[in-house]
């Protein structure tokens, strides 16, 4: 019966999309209902993924007024936003850039800023910002979710939840933050508290045995055991 049940689990890790999967491992086959979430969807929980080649600047604002202001926007409603108020032919060779983003923030009643950040100052952001990043040549916005214990956790539009070290960070970043203000700010929003990297390391960081007495909360008799 074990065998059984841990061969379905297996299977069940191939799941490319989320659902409730029924999973029949407690004593008499009864049936206990799990929320199963691919890879991919984990990696990129709670982020917009850019679906052309120069939306990264769209996905990234898009990320932001969807998380932390729970506004109903998608990628290509800021694209056409930003388009309404930029030069096209220099889009169309440059990409977006947060001057295009701070004219669309201001369309639709909000403030943007950019500041000048010191490196040694990146802890005290307590929102998440809109930051350029250069990544191998490549010019590229991503979120800065939060900066905690030396990592610096990243929404990358394209490559999902990252995180660097604070120096590597700042090698590939111009020093500058886009920030968006506005009403209705939620300060819980999920982007402050990004996930963990899928990791072999993580996983055994954080594994430990289960105890005996503890083995009843998974649906293991006595018997089981002898």
């Amino acid at each position: 019966m074990r065998i059984l049940a841990l061969a379905f689990l297996l299977c069940v890790a191939t799941v490319i999309e989320a659902a409730q999967m029924p999973l029949s491992i407690l004593p008499g086959g009864a049936l206990v209902y799990k929320p199963i979430q691919s890879v991919r969807e984990r990696k990129f929980a709670d982020l917009v993924q850019q679906k052309t080649d120069f939306s990264c600047g769209a996905a990234a604002l898009a990320t932001i007024l969807r998380q932390a202001y729970w506004l109903d926007v998608n990628e290509e409603q800021i694209i056409e936003g930003m388009l309404a108020h930029s030069d096209q032919d220099l889009v169309r060779v440059q990409g977006f850039s947060m001057l295009d983003m701070k004219r669309y923030v201001e369309s639709i009643g909000m403030r943007a800023r950019g500041y000048r950040v010191a490196p040694e100052t990146l802890s005290d952001i307590r929102i998440p910002v809109v930051v350029l990043m250069d990544i191998r040549g490549y010019k590229h916005f991503v979120v800065m979710q939060r900066v905690h214990q030396g990592w610096v956790y990243i929404g990358d539009p394209v490559l999902g939840h990252k995180r660097y070290k604070v120096d590597d960070f700042i090698k590939g970043w111009n020093g500058i933050i886009f920030a968006v203000i506005g009403q209705g700010y939620d300060k819980t929003n999920a982007l402050l508290d990004p996930p963990m990297p899928l990791t072999a390391r993580n996983r055994v960081n954080a594994f430990s045995p289960v105890q005996d007495a503890e083995l009843m909360d998974f649906g293991f008799i006595q018997s089981d055991f002898f």
